[in-house]
């Protein structure tokens, strides 16, 4: 072999084939290729009675070498190296640890037992690469964990862990070593009992006779799927488990994978999967700059915001102090906390004891001098720029040198809260999205005198914390705010000029998003809109007359919407359509019916030509980088790969057409397309082309 990626060692009749290609133990052809040579080579030595399937590294493999999809297929095909597992006719036994996941469990399903470590964690993740899995995982598991529990796990992409693999009947044993454990499993198996697993029917006949159990499983899988591909091919495939033969459902199995692989939804997905990777690289600060290591974190202010973000750095075993300005805000600020993490425990979301564990890490004070201990101090005041400059200057005479001071704000001048300091090159914006310990983005916001090794130690922090961060420019709402303002100008047109709340967000729901912008804005609270047009001297009436009102939305049990008896349900008010029609009238626009397309183009072309500003400015690095905040931190379907990716599959000429249209239809000339956007779409480009193009010149 040209590569050696898989050894094989023989001992007291076991063979032992250890997969070595770092860091995940991928099964690129390389692999494969030696896979299949070392169990010829096993099955073919007479002192070997039985295998093991081991791997080098800190995990067992965690699949296909997805730079390989897309490609010519090179002979062996993981489906043809599973088969020969499958028919080896001495017991293999695979010895998993770590995390061993799609590929890398279909290959250790191929095998006649399975043993793991108590912290190994296996799962078929394809889905969230808008996939199934292709190698006989939605027929084997099903053999061995039953449909209904397969079906869940296959569309979810969840992760399962040891103790609930052995119960369920996906391992065999729980051992302490993974490779000793197997060896020691192999001694005990009798090879003239070998059953296959695509042979097994114990776990499959309840569905054979009555599908109904199955049915539910699948229905509740995908009750929030209604448009996703992957999913709904998952659910057929893993029915045909128990309907088809293992032969011709593995077949079809095959077949739905190639269709998804090839399709829009799939590819939208991997770009994410890449993007989310790339966002981290960052011109000019290369891999010899380090992010420096957090001990303890201190967070200013404790309202929702701060509390969240310094719930973060307790999920991930980091000491955390909340400074208040009094004791009363300060036990307010812990005991919602305390609430958070009991209400997570009561729905099973966390185990017991946690709430104790994660609260032993926090600590609270009014007193600002336990700054000083802080590797990173992140502010969470009021977003008012004033106030932020008075907390960054008094910072500045407390925190130790080379503490990473960060502002949390969503809009504000990150340079002109930097110069309230005298260390600029420590500080930067940390923006975290509301409920911040629930979700994923961190846009790190980079000032122009932000230092790489503050930049390096901002993005550490986010990985640390579980968060997707994307480094973007200094600007009037950064990258995800600075286009979903240019939405929210669209939504208060819209209604003057004919559409409803609750059409437009039934259009923006369809297109795949969790929520439609006026049911999110009464989840946010119109009031936190409101204040801001108020200070940039900006106007929309019909929204601007609901706060009037004292309509903030949930909280108020009015907005866009009505909330009767404290429920979260959005029902349509007849009072809000008929100031609709008031306010237009008053205006002078005269109603129309406007259609979903309608709808939907001006959702989304006027964020797509101002992230093409964003570009053209470089307050975005590359078009990828505004995929993965609006995937991670907006709600932007996954599946339509980010607005970037979607306007190259819509593709810029149309949008630059349609965007001409509507400037010339409502009058304004910023709807317009900016000069990168009408480049592109005049060469017959897109987005992917620019990347390319700035790639090159880099």
């Amino acid at each position: 072999m040209s590569e050696q990626k898989v050894g094989l060692e023989i001992a007291n009749g076991v063979a032992v084939i250890s997969i070595d290609n770092p860091p995940v133990n991928a099964l690129g052809h390389a692999v494969r290729a030696g896979l299949v040579e070392q169990l010829a080579a096993a099955e073919a030595d007479a002192s070997v009675r039985a295998i093991v399937l081991a791997c080098k590294g800190r995990t067992f493999s965690a699949g296909a070498d997805i730079t390989e999809f897309g490609k010519p297929p090179r002979a062996p095909g993981l489906h043809e190296v599973i088969e020969r597992f499958d028919n080896c006719r001495k017991p293999v036994i695979a010895a998993l640890f770590g995390t061993t996941l799609g590929g890398g469990l279909e290959l250790a399903l191929g095998c006649h037992y399975r043993v793991a470590v108590e912290s190994a964690r296996m799962g078929l993740p394809e889905v969230k690469l808008g996939l199934l899995p292709g190698a006989g995982g939605t027929q084997r598991l099903p053999r061995l964990i039953g449909p209904e529990k397969a079906v869940a796990a296959i569309v979810s992409g969840k992760m399962i862990g040891a103790k609930a693999a052995l119960a369920d009947g996906l391992i065999d044993a729980i051992v302490s070593d993974p490779v000793q454990g197997a060896i020691d499993f192999a001694h005990t198996v009798d090879p003239a009992k070998l059953v296959r697993v695509r042979d097994r029917s114990d776990k499959i006949a309840a569905a054979k006779a009555d599908p109904s159990a199955f049915e539910a499983a699948a229905a509740e899988a995908t009750k929030r799927l209604k448009g996703v591909e992957a999913p709904a091919a998952c659910v057929e495939a893993v029915r045909n488990s128990f309907t088809l033969p293992f032969d011709e459902g593995a077949r079809a199995e095959q077949q739905a994978f190639m269709r998804l692989v090839v399709g829009d939804q799939s590819r939208a997905q991997r770009h994410v999967f890449f993007a989310e990777r790339e966002a981290q690289k960052i011109p000019g600060i290369g891999p010899e700059v380090k992010g420096a290591k957090i001990g303890r974190a201190v967070v200013i202010g404790g309202g929702t915001m701060g509390g969240g973000i310094a719930m973060n750095f307790a999920n991930a075993g980091i000491p955390v102090t909340i400074v208040e300005t009094d004791e009363a805000a300060l036990a307010r600020g812990l005991d919602r906390v305390r609430g958070t993490y009991d209400v997570s425990v009561q729905r099973g979301a966390l185990p017991a004891g946690t709430t104790e564990k994660r609260m032993a890490l926090f600590s609270g004070s009014t007193d600002w001098g336990v700054i000083a201990e802080a590797d990173i101090v992140i502010e969470a005041v009021f977003e008012e720029l004033g106030l932020k400059k008075e907390v960054f200057a008094r910072l500045d005479g407390i925190a130790r040198p080379g503490a990473l001071l960060a502002t949390n704000t969503s809009t504000l001048d990150v340079d002109a809260i930097a110069a309230a300091t005298k260390r600029p090159g420590d500080v930067l914006g940390m923006h975290f999205f509301s409920p911040a310990n629930v979700m994923k983005l961190l846009e790190i916001v980079r000032g122009k005198e932000s230092s790489a090794q503050s930049i390096a130690t901002a993005i550490a922090v986010g990985k640390t914390l579980g968060k997707v961060p994307v480094v973007v420019g200094n600007c009037d709402g950064f990258v995800g705010n600075r286009m979903l303002a240019r939405r929210t100008i669209e939504c208060e047109r819209l209604m003057l000029e004919g559409a409803l709340p609750q059409q437009v967000d039934a259009v923006v729901k369809a297109f795949g998003f969790p929520m439609g912008p006026f049911a999110m804005g009464d989840l946010a609270g119109l009031d936190v809109g409101w204040r801001i047009r108020k200070h940039r001297g900006a106007t929309a009436p019909v929204s601007d007359a609901l706060c009037e009102m004292g309509r903030f939305g949930q909280k108020t049990g009015r907005g866009y919407y009505v909330y009767e008896n404290g429920s979260r349900v959005p029902t349509p008010d007849p009072e809000v359509e008929a100031l609709i029609s008031e306010k237009a009238a008053a205006l002078g626009v005269t109603r129309r019916a406007i259609s979903d397309q309608e709808i939907l183009e001006r959702m989304t072309y006027p964020m797509i030509n101002e992230a093409a500003r964003i570009l053209e400015e470089g307050i975005a690095i590359r078009p990828s980088d505004v995929d993965v905040v609006w995937v991670y931190g907006y709600g932007w379907p996954v599946w339509r790969g980010g607005p970037c990716f979607h306007a190259d599959l819509v593709g810029l000429k149309e949008i630059a057409a349609r965007l001409e249209h509507y400037a010339t239809a409502v009058g304004d000339e910023t709807l317009a397309p900016c000069a990168l956007l009408r480049r592109l779409a005049d060469a017959g480009q897109g987005f992917a082309a620019f990347a390319q193009d700035a790639k090159a010149a880099s």
